[in-house]
């Protein structure tokens, strides 16, 4: 076990990224309210085309311009209105949450698509995605790692008191490394991507980003030993997806923080929401599974639901960061 502190107070809770609606400024309020240890910058894909993880993602790129095209992001020629949009989505957001947010002097999060993610979304302008070559993956590597670099100076800039943690989100990481992203054709596959090139370009970014990085993945079979390689802080995941606890114990040890998905991103059948004793109960649970004493887990671990909720209602919404928050202070508090 390292001496490593973690970038957020003991008993925090915060969000994935993705929130209902269009209004920033409401969804601005509703994170620093229910969330004000470690709030997040909201992401809003109901405004659409640029709102979208690789849309948004995209307008943060250095020299490789993306656009849409038959309602799929791909490289572009030269800048246009759709990389325009994207961008200027994420101007209002970083003002409405300086304005927001003024004098806000602890830790705030923010996200983004992580290289091999949009490697395995965005295509080359002769058509298949990015992933199918190594040196547009290096390109679009080396010009995420410059923009994050960017983006989080422009956060710096607006919330000069804060200090920023970077999230980047990697659905499709596994998928990649087990080469199980379909070509266009649906009768392949692309080659898989090796661990070890994997963590180089993943080292790359959060090098370049110069903030403590955590890496969110809300898919199975989380790649761990990726994850620590490339200098994360800490591994975002749905802990209903944990099968293996091994590895996860492992990393824990090692010194990885863990951002512990414990509420479902849709309204149970019954239609309440998760108590907060309930959520505590449920990391808890975890953590002695692994055996770890209680006194670190309000220290190691920050309480989240399992992954963004763009498609839950409002109510749930509020009702789910509030036992996120109140969660973490029972925690904290044992």
């Amino acid at each position: 076990m390292t001496d490593q502190p973690w970038p957020w107070p003991a008993g925090a809770a915060t969000g994935i990224g993705s929130l209902p609606g269009t209004d920033i400024a409401e969804a601005q309020r509703v994170v620093l309210g229910e969330l004000p240890a470690l709030p997040h910058l909201p992401e809003l894909p109901a405004r659409g085309p640029g709102a979208d993880l690789v849309g948004r993602t995209g307008g943060l790129l250095v020299e490789l311009p993306i656009e849409l095209y038959a309602a799929r992001w791909r490289i572009a020629t030269r800048p246009g209105r759709d990389l325009r949009r994207a961008r200027d989505l994420m101007e209002r957001d970083l003002d409405q949450l300086a304005e927001q947010a003024e004098g806000y002097a602890g830790p705030v999060k923010i996200q983004a698509g992580g290289p091999y993610t949009l490697a395995a979304s965005v295509e080359l302008p002769i058509g298949g995605r990015l992933l199918r070559d190594p040196g547009a993956v290096r390109d679009l590597t080396g010009s995420l790692a410059e923009g994050l670099r960017g983006h989080v100076e422009a956060v710096r800039r607006r919330l000069p008191q804060a200090s920023v943690l970077l999230q980047l989100d990697e659905p499709s990481l596994p998928a990649v490394l087990a080469g199980r992203v379909p070509t266009e054709s649906g009768l392949g596959a692309y080659r898989p991507v090796e661990a070890t090139d994997a963590a180089v370009a993943l080292r790359t970014v959060v090098e370049a980003a110069g903030v403590p990085t955590v890496l969110h993945c809300c898919a199975p079979d989380v790649p761990l030993e990726v994850v620590r390689a490339a200098g994360a802080v800490g591994v975002a995941l749905d802990l209903a997806l944990v099968t293996d606890l091994d590895p996860l114990g492992e990393a824990i040890d090692a010194g990885l923080g863990l951002l512990a998905g414990a509420v479902g991103t849709a309204a149970p059948p019954a239609g309440r929401p998760p108590t907060s004793a309930q959520v505590a109960d449920r990391v808890r649970q975890l953590w002695d599974r692994l055996g770890f004493p209680r006194r670190r887990l309000a220290e190691q671990v920050v309480v989240t639901p399992a992954c963004g909720l763009a498609n839950a209602s409002t109510g749930y919404v509020r009702a789910v960061l509030a036992a996120c928050r109140d969660a973490g202070r029972r925690l904290a508090d044992e």
